[in-house]
């Protein structure tokens, strides 16, 4: 196993690695929407998916990999109300074919983030 780290996405705030490689798949941990040069979060959910989508992609490009190379998705969503506004923002981000995803409400998620996204891809 092989740890990833950038200082292009927010540093893990817990006992956990940004990512970790194993065999020719990279697992990132959940990014939420703070932008790693500020520590800021934007306000409202466009502006939120776009930095953890963000956060995302730099992640795996420090992996040596690329969004396009994601293979399964988990985004986590405070308000299920929010999921036509993602799904939308989501499509700006992923091509087809597209990866597999899950999306679930959640009742808080860290730091008061209205979004968190998880992924797993391949090298």
């Amino acid at each position: 196993m092989k740890v990833i780290s950038t200082d292009k996405a927010p540093a893990a705030i817990g006992p956990y690695s940004q990512a970790v490689e194993v065999g020719n798949l990279v697992f990132c941990s959940g990014q939420i929407p703070i932008d790693p040069a500020t520590g800021n979060m934007p306000t409202g959910i466009e502006a939120q998916a776009h930095q953890a989508f963000t956060n995302v992609k730099h992640l795996l490009e420090a992996a040596g990999t690329c969004i396009s190379r994601t293979i399964k998705t988990t985004v986590f969503l405070s308000d299920m109300d929010d999921f036509a506004t993602v799904n939308g923002i989501y499509a700006n981000y992923f091509t087809e074919p597209y990866p597999a995803r899950s999306a679930v409400a959640v009742k808080t998620l860290p730091k008061g983030a209205l979004i968190e996204i998880e992924v797993i891809a391949e090298k």
